[in-house]
């Protein structure tokens, strides 16, 4: 099952849950959870107030949408995001979808509540023959680097 929830601490917030915008259209549309104010020079990991479930062989990539840079002077910091199915409910934030943004401009910018700012597509995935992976995911946002 492919499926994006609300995370406990903002069931009562009003979230949207993503939708395509047309029947074409790969990317699930996300949006900010809260207004936002993000400084030149700054990174903010914007929180959605979302989580999503997937089958296992399954990533969800978060990329940024095309308005964000050319209209607002912003980009994601990590360029495209990868969520892994093992983020999903995972002890540290519960498998908050955060997405991290840098203002490269020269100007404050201000996210509004409901501002589209990234757009998911799920995809599948494969391994090597020889893959061997011992290793648990053991909390949130960039844990399996440490």
């Amino acid at each position: 099952m492919r499926k994006f929830e609300i995370i406990e601490a903002y069931k009562d917030k009003y979230i949207n849950i993503p939708r395509r915008a047309t029947k074409h259209s790969a990317g699930y549309d996300i949006e900010t959870a809260e207004d936002i104010t993000i400084a030149p020079g700054q990174i903010v990991k914007v929180p959605t107030g979302l989580k999503v479930t997937m089958p296992e062989d399954e990533a969800l990539f978060v990329y940024p949408r095309s308005s964000l840079g050319i209209k607002l002077n912003l980009i994601m910091s990590n360029a495209v995001g990868v969520v892994d199915s093992d983020y999903y409910n995972n002890k540290d934030n519960e498998g908050h979808l955060l997405i991290p943004i840098l203002n490269f401009g020269k100007e404050v910018v201000h996210l509004k509540k409901g501002d589209r700012i990234a757009q998911g597509i799920f995809h599948k995935f494969y391994t090597t023959d020889d893959d061997v992976v011992a290793g648990e995911r053991l909390g949130g946002f960039g844990s399996s680097g440490k």
